[in-house]
């Protein structure tokens, strides 16, 4: 009874043993790259003010909703030519780039990030934008029926936003594993390909065919003597 293990054939390429190098080598190289990014870029602050828009006497309630979606839409322009750039010491470019606005679908309410590399530069750009709105909305309340009011202002933000450097290491890491995970299985094929393909162009060149069998004669057929 024949008890030999029957053996798993894989490409030459992955049974090389220094093919599996490639893999710890890419996890440590995108752990060090992402790490040296995460240490030496500059941490990001976000501050956010909330402002709310509440129907004038006889308006409608229901349409200080409609309002906030569309002041939500526009804040960064209101407050760029307003006096959110004097008020934040900003230009106005910063102020597009860097401050974000959100409404909500139930309530009346415009939420304004501004991100910063100063926790005070980012309180005082979310605080200028909210007070733009509101100053925007005094001037246009008799024609809209509506106004904002300040409701919450920012508050200085303690800890960065930014991935830290071994958050950044982490997902380098995890990056660098999957590239050469992708590098271990197509490379075999690549090289496999390339193989077959110079076999073929060295019996186009040799121009050999295999020679074809030549058939034996045939036995003669074993005939009686005529008495």
């Amino acid at each position: 009874m024949n008890t030999t293990p029957r053996r798993t054939f894989l490409p030459a390429g992955l049974r090389a043993p220094g093919r599996w190098a490639v893999l710890p080598a890419a996890v440590l190289a995108g752990a060090v790259l992402g790490g040296g990014y995460g240490a030496l870029k500059t941490p990001q602050y976000a501050a956010t003010s909330y402002v709310i828009v509440v129907p004038a006497e006889k308006s409608d309630p229901a349409a200080a909703l409609g309002f906030a979606q569309a002041y939500g839409r526009v804040a960064t322009d209101i407050a760029v030519t307003g006096d959110a750039q004097v008020w934040a010491g900003v230009t106005a470019h910063t102020l597009r780039e860097s401050v974000q606005a959100a409404t909500s679908p139930d309530a009346p309410m415009i939420s304004i990030t501004a991100k910063a590399e100063k926790p005070a530069k980012a309180v005082s750009m979310a605080d200028g934008v909210a007070r733009a709105l509101v100053l925007n909305s005094t001037h246009v309340a008799g024609s809209t029926g509506v106004k904002v009011v300040q409701f919450s202002r920012a508050t200085k933000p303690v800890a960065p936003v930014s991935p830290s450097a071994p958050l950044s290491a982490l997902v380098g890491g995890c990056a660098g594993g999957l590239l050469g995970g992708l590098a271990l299985l197509v490379r075999p094929k690549r090289a496999a390909a390339r193989g077959e393909a110079r076999h073929s162009r060295q019996s186009a060149l040799s121009g050999t065919t295999p020679s074809a069998a030549v058939p034996a004669p045939a036995a003669a057929a074993h005939q009686p003597e005529a008495v």
